[in-house]
């Protein structure tokens, strides 16, 4: 392992956040609120740290797969811990564990709260709170290599740890010129929606704010009841849009703009994710038909929670704890189901639950006819046998967290619904369950260890589980390689 190549990008890495933070101090300023010099001070200490192990480059610049594991875990954590700097400095969430748990679910775009009344909060506060959400929806490391000349030829590692999906492909050659495309492509997709937002009456601060907190399908704003507060279905369309289309692989977008363009609509998981998207909203529609009276009714706000659910936003027009138990059920499954792989959504991912189907498929053949010979296949290319056997363990995995983090949660003895759902949209990044954390809710209701749990769970959600799980592992740190 090179250490000192993991410690000076993890130092560049703190220079990029002391400046990123400067940005919600100038909306302060603007306002003329106090809290801004919460900003000030904490991209001081952060410039300090980058002094200290971020302006010298090291001889060996070589980053190996393992590396980049650790050091996209550590960064997520260590920003995490000083992003929460301004939130309890400012005094704007005078306990620090639930200014921590806002700033994880701020990076890891999850879009949990603790905060019970966000249209009281300063607005450069909520400014830092939404632009979290859409730094941590591409990737802070991402973004760093954007940034900084974190560029060699080893750098995939980074990208291959921080990305979610099952696979990563490089659009181009170089790493860090596919992360300039990414985000590229993310931040025309944002400052598209802020001009179709403005378009809709908003004021510029609620756009950009809404912006940030739907490409990073997060649901951090300022309203208290969120979409709702505006009762605008022109809203309503633009955001449904835009969630569902940063919940689409990124990849797709730049063969739809460089290369083929029909490759995009020929994408099994592209296809899968709008037919869940269809059928859902169809399903919960109906189920909803007797509340809203109308058709249109019934499908504005079907549509516009799945969007919202699939995508892992969080964003709500309805609050669907009053809806009937099938359609919050419905809710439940779709985002657990999650965007597709390579995009900003969390979940699952379509993709994995395309491969798992598709070996049901295969282990049902291969018990009819046990010679023949069969492979699975997506988008007419093969799977190989180590991506199944990685999603395998990724259920697994996934399955074994949620289990062991109901049960520690259950212990501030809440209802199952609370919990369970709470843990969920926490290792879905889902930032909403139902019950006590449905649209109307926040966590701020749970335990210390409770919110350390669901941080610890956001983080690993994030980042697709097992590079989160090695930077815990005591054998990482003492062998090497």
């Amino acid at each position: 392992m090179n250490y000192k190549m993991t410690t000076y990008i993890l130092g560049k890495m703190f220079g990029v956040e002391a400046i990123i933070i400067l940005l919600p101090a100038i909306v302060s300023w603007i306002y003329k609120e106090e809290s801004g010099y919460s900003f000030l001070i904490s991209s001081a200490i952060l410039l300090f740290i980058y002094i200290c192990f971020g302006r010298k480059k090291p001889e060996d610049t070589t980053i190996y797969s393992k590396d980049g594991l650790i050091i996209v875990s550590a960064a997520w954590v260590l920003w995490s811990i000083f992003g929460a700097l301004p939130f309890y400095i400012s005094g704007s969430i005078p306990n620090y564990i639930d200014a921590f748990f806002e700033t994880v679910s701020g990076f890891t775009a999850t879009g949990s709260t603790v905060i019970e009344d966000v249209s009281k909060v300063p607005k450069g506060i909520n400014f830092w709170r939404c632009l979290t959400l859409w730094i941590g929806g591409m990737g802070v490391l991402i973004l760093v290599m954007v940034i900084t000349s974190v560029h060699d030829k080893n750098s995939m590692h980074l990208m291959r740890a921080e990305v979610p999906g099952p696979e990563l492909s490089k659009l181009v050659p170089k790493a860090r010129t596919t992360a300039k495309i990414l985000y590229g492509m993310y931040f025309a997709l944002t400052i598209i929606q802020v001009v179709f937002l403005l378009v809709g009456g908003m004021d510029l601060y609620d756009s950009i704010t809404h912006a940030f907190s739907t490409a990073g399908t997060g649901g951090f704003n300022n309203r208290t009841n969120s979409i709702a507060f505006y009762n605008s279905i022109y809203i309503e369309i633009v955001i449904t849009v835009f969630m569902i289309l940063f919940g689409i692989n990124f990849n797709l977008y730049y063969l739809f703009l460089f290369k083929k363009a029909n490759n995009i609509w020929k994408d099994e998981e592209v296809k899968a994710y709008f037919i869940v998207i269809i059928v859902a909203t169809i399903c919960i529609a109906m189920n909803i038909f007797h509340i809203y009276g109308t058709v249109f009714q019934s499908l504005r706000y079907a549509v516009f929670q799945v969007a919202s659910t699939i995508t892992t936003t969080g964003f709500a027009t309805a609050d669907f704890n009053l809806w009937p138990e099938f359609s919050k059920c419905m809710l439940l499954i779709v985002g657990l189901i999650g965007s597709c792989a390579g995009s900003t959504g969390g979940g699952i991912k379509v993709a994995r639950f395309l491969i798992l189907l598709k070996s049901i498929r295969k282990e049902i053949a291969r018990m009819l006819h046990p010679k023949s010979v069969s492979i699975i296949k997506i988008n007419g290319k093969k799977i190989n046998e180590d991506t199944i056997h990685g999603v395998y363990m990724y259920i697994i995995a996934y399955v074994f967290i949620l289990i062991i983090s109901v049960l520690i949660v259950s212990l501030d003895n809440f209802d199952f619904a609370t919990s369970f759902s709470g843990v969920l949209s926490a290792i879905n990044n889902a930032g909403v369950g139902i019950s006590k954390v449905g649209p109307s809710g926040n966590f701020s209701q749970f335990s210390i260890l409770s919110k350390l749990v669901l941080c610890l769970d956001m983080l690993i959600g994030r980042l697709e589980i097992f590079p989160f799980l090695m930077l815990l592992s005591p054998n990482l740190w003492r062998k090497k390689f």
